[in-house]
């Protein structure tokens, strides 16, 4: 039994057209199956940030714990429901059409409560909106 067979001059050849299907199956199944970020079609102004604070502006202080308790000025909100929690902050307003807005959150504050107190705003038509921050410890105002 020889099992070598006999001698040969040609070349192996290696054949590509297998390897070029599956190349190709694969980019058409990656680009069907790809789903697109909705973030690129969206055009947003981001908020620009700046150690100088206006005092003129009369604003609605709304502060929420680390319970997710809300607090409009100095007063505590027995129940954190929306339609409260605008009627708490149409009165707080006055009579002010589009007062600002200032939340004060704590750091470890649920996102749902910060959201709630921002939606709430919409609703009412308060448009300007802006968040309470102080200075990393360290460094100071001037920085």
């Amino acid at each position: 039994m020889n099992f070598r067979g006999a001698p040969s001059d040609e070349e192996p050849e290696l054949n590509l057209i297998p390897l070029i299907d599956v190349l190709l199956m694969t980019l058409i199944f990656l680009v069907l199956t790809t789903s697109f970020s909705n973030e690129a079609r969206l055009s947003i102004r981001l908020p620009e940030a700046s150690a100088e604070v206006k005092q003129d502006v009369p604003s609605l202080r709304v502060t929420i714990d680390v319970k997710g308790q809300f607090y409009i000025g100095e007063q505590q909100l027995l129940n954190a429901t929306p339609e409260v929690l605008r009627a708490a902050l149409l009165r707080a307003a006055a009579g002010n059409k589009d007062p600002l807005v200032v939340i004060h959150a704590d750091a470890q504050t649920p996102h749902e409560a910060v959201v709630r107190v921002m939606d709430s705003a919409r609703r009412l038509g308060f448009t300007r909106l802006t968040f309470a921050t102080q200075q990393p410890s360290g460094q100071s105002a001037r920085e």
